[in-house]
């Protein structure tokens, strides 16, 4: 799991973390990320999603979490997922091939928690999300997003009971971690393993990114190559 050390959780120094992954998965997980990576189609209902031909891991969180910054991030692609100022933009499922020949996909997810979309909007991605998780064999596991400035709020609580009645194995990793001190991270992170101990789908590490710094961002490729293997 990557977590703050107890160190880090006395004073606001350097944040130590240690990882569950070794470096040759490390490595392995850079080399392919390292390679083509293209965006393919956005899917704006079930019928336009490509064929299930190969894994996916899908990425989902609140509009602002950060989600298209980890994304290029953990691609190493600064253009790959559109960023906006505006919550809520990405309104479709967004598909991007990994690898060449084709190895697996990742799967933006259209951002929730926007308090100023109209309640069709809302209605909408409850319908798309949820048919999406339910019925896509080929997803493997979904990365659910959290801001570590907030923690888990009622409005993720509600993604997490989706991911749990649908059976979709999910990890949580908290975002923006490089906007709080060391020892507001600890604890967020404690709470944060808690709560998701007591989820059914849940996996039992999490892991702490930072998109501007890259903290954890190698880890997070280890944890997508582990889940498509």
């Amino acid at each position: 799991m990557v977590a703050v050390s107890p160190a880090s959780r006395a004073q606001d120094g350097p944040r130590q973390v240690t990882s569950p992954f070794d470096d040759d998965a490390i490595e392995a997980a850079r080399k392919i990320f390292s390679g083509p990576i293209a965006f393919l189609r956005s899917a704006p209902a079930l019928e336009h999603m490509p064929e299930p031909v190969v894994p996916e891991v899908a990425f989902a969180g609140r509009s602002n979490v950060g989600k298209s910054s980890l994304l290029n991030a953990l691609t190493n692609r600064n253009g790959l997922a559109r960023t906006s100022n505006t919550p809520g933009r990405t309104q479709e499922l967004n598909f991007f091939d990994v690898g060449e020949p084709l190895a697996f996909r990742l799967v933006d997810m259209p951002g929730y928690g926007f308090a100023k979309a109209p309640k069709d909007v809302v209605r909408k991605w409850r319908f798309l999300v949820n048919d999406f998780l339910r019925g896509r064999q080929a997803l493997k596991r979904s990365l659910l997003l959290i801001d570590s400035r907030h923690g888990i709020k009622d409005v993720d609580r509600d993604i997490l009971k989706m991911l749990d009645a649908a059976a979709v194995s999910y990890r949580i990793v908290l975002t923006k971690a490089d906007k709080v001190k060391a020892s507001e991270l600890a604890e967020v992170t404690e709470r944060t393993i808690e709560e998701v101990r007591k989820r059914p789908a849940a996996h039992p590490d999490i892991l702490v990114t930072s998109s501007e710094g890259g903290m954890g961002i190698p880890e997070l490729r280890a944890a997508v190559i582990e889940a498509v293997s």
